[in-house]
């Protein structure tokens, strides 16, 4: 015996009600009896879809490029500031011993925040649905923030005549503007792999961000590509004043459009609007239905009040069988302390991720290593390339020679940036034929590992070629943070999930949400430390290759500890 028949399914079926004068818990149980004998059966077949987790459907291979060019459009944002930032910021007249503090204001204010947002966004109530507002909202300010960086300078010099007030104002706003992108696209990252999560079954998840490493491959090096032009001397660059501008008009212009197109590729389940009518109506579904802790029908452990009957009286249109009557069902019982989830503070949500169980702790750390090292090297390559590689000098007159050599040191390294952009997106691909061969664990530690040694040998031979060919295990590092770090925590939650399945419970898993964004806060914890540190070793070195070594070293850090903590996912 199924939950319900063929003529059940698309007919509702009336609720019994009791008949005047006989007493409700009577009538309650009289109605209990008569399902008795389907319990196993009603608990083999209904048990999945009102109790547990309602899987998605499968998604399209259309459907999720469409909803991966968002990490297109973010990625070619991204290497446009990766690539001038350090060169605009020293261009302007900032010191070299502060060029590395701009990174510390954004990571911070996301440190502190994200796990807000990537809570909040777990019981977001918006009808157009749980993530996708947060990623409206992030998506615009990455907007403005790329528009101040880019033009900050130009507009400043047509508006200040003096020069040393010119020079900080531009400093100001260019600084105001990088803060403002990188804040924005590093907060971004969470809503969207949770919007993925969220309307994916299990196999298109992992499909969905191989997809989500290629497109982030593929616009990273358009981003560089845009970069390494000249559009100075271009028709465009004539036309809108600048290579600034013309880099900016192509940045906003991708990111305007494939923004749009993943917000509206996949449909999102919303909340409920009412929570204490859904919290109402699922908590008298469930007297009807029976818990696991009763049994099936097991009414007589808990008295029913007036409440219940004029509840029961709504009820009598009703049918379980319908998806979103299991989503109702499901919310309310498998997350009975949401209110509370609600209301938590930053320090709840810290108390939170610090109690989280040990291998979600070594997953955060391992990627802050990573994350460490990975951002040591690409926030500073291409500076890198114009003062080592080239031995220009960023803060010669801007008509001198030295200053030329040091712009196409910048250029070239655009097009390092760029190779590691390709690779990133090929090495998307190979991690699928590798993974059968040796696991999750395994592409982990190969990808700290390659990068590490990659690194060490740029910093310690740094001539063109070498530095350009090596670039391509910058992409295997990035490939590698962007997808096995999600995909482990895809597992980890399957691997709960089918526990918690095993053991008939009603708790709800760690939310998705929260598990996102702990992982983005670590990516903001590597800028602070990046950001708070750098800049003193530059100045102890006196030389700007004391990044790819620093690098080097973390990158192989983390591969020590990933072989140490990380746990196996078969």
């Amino acid at each position: 015996m199924t939950l319900l028949s063929e003529d059940q399914s698309v007919r509702p079926q009336p609720c019994r009600l009791p008949e005047p004068g006989k007493d409700v818990n009577t009538s309650l149980l009289q109605h209990s009896t008569d399902y008795t004998g389907s319990k196993e059966d009603y608990m083999e077949s209904g048990e999945s879809t009102v109790f547990g987790a309602v899987e998605p459907p499968r998604r399209s291979r259309g459907r999720l490029i469409l909803h991966g060019l968002v990490m297109f459009g973010r990625e070619f944002c991204y290497a446009v500031e990766a690539a001038f930032v350090t060169p605009v910021l020293l261009s302007v007249g900032l010191p070299r011993s502060l060029y590395s503090l701009v990174w510390l204001i954004s990571p911070i204010l996301g440190f502190l925040l994200q796990p807000i947002i990537g809570s909040a966004s777990d019981f977001c109530r918006s009808s157009w649905g749980r993530r996708r507002p947060y990623i409206l909202v992030l998506g615009i300010l990455m907007l403005i923030g790329l528009t101040l960086f880019l033009n900050g300078d130009a507009v400043i010099s047509a508006l200040v005549t003096d020069r040393s007030l010119r020079s900080t104002w531009a400093i100001v706003v260019v600084m105001l503007g990088v803060v403002l992108f990188d804040f924005a696209a590093d907060f971004i990252d969470g809503p969207i792999k949770a919007y993925l999560f969220d309307v994916c079954s299990h196999q298109d998840k992992e499909r969905g961000l191989h997809y989500h490493a290629l497109l982030t491959g593929l616009g990273g090096a358009c981003g560089y590509l845009v970069g390494a032009m000249d559009w100075g001397h271009s028709v465009l660059g004539r036309l809108l004043g600048s290579e600034y501008q013309v880099i900016y008009f192509f940045s906003a212009l991708t990111w305007g459009i494939f923004l749009t197109v993943h917000l509206f590729s996949i449909p999102e389940q919303p909340l409920a609007k009412d929570p204490s009518a859904s919290d109402s109506s699922s908590a008298s579904a469930l007297r009807l239905l029976g818990s696991h802790s009763n049994g099936y029908g097991a009414l007589v452990k808990e008295p029913v009040s007036p409440t219940v009957t004029a509840s029961l009286t709504d009820l009598r249109p009703r049918s379980f069988s319908a998806l979103g009557e299991a989503n109702s069902v499901t919310s309310s019982a498998k997350q009975p302390n949401k209110e509370a989830q609600k209301r938590m503070t930053f320090r709840s949500l810290m108390k939170a991720i610090v109690d989280m169980p040990s291998h979600y702790r070594c997953l955060c750390v391992s990627h802050l290593l990573g994350w460490t090292a990975f951002l040591c090297n690409m926030l500073f390559f291409t500076d890198f390339m114009g003062q080592i590689v080239y031995r220009g000098n960023p803060y010669a007159d801007h008509n001198s020679t030295a200053y030329a050599i040091y712009e196409r040191g910048v250029e070239v390294g655009c097009w390092g940036l760029c190779i590691n952009a390709v690779s990133s997106a090929l090495y998307s691909y190979v991690q699928r034929f590798l993974l059968p061969y040796i696991g999750l664990k395994g592409l982990y530690f190969m990808g700290y590992f390659v990068f590490g040694m990659g690194t060490s040998l740029i910093g310690l031979f740094p001539n063109v070629i070498a530095t350009l060919i090596l670039c391509s295990v910058f992409g295997v590092m990035s490939s590698t943070l962007y997808t096995i770090p999600f995909n482990l925590i895809a597992e980890y939650q399957r691997e709960e999930e089918e526990q918690l399945k095993l053991q008939g419970s009603n708790k709800s898993p760690r939310g998705t949400g929260m598990d996102c964004a702990a992982l983005t806060c670590m990516v903001q914890l590597a800028q602070i430390i990046v950001g708070a540190g750098l800049g003193a070793l530059v100045n102890a070195a006196g030389s700007v290759i004391v990044v790819v070594l620093s690098a080097s070293t973390m990158s192989l850090f983390g591969c020590i500890f990933i072989a140490l903590f990380i746990r196996y996912v078969e």
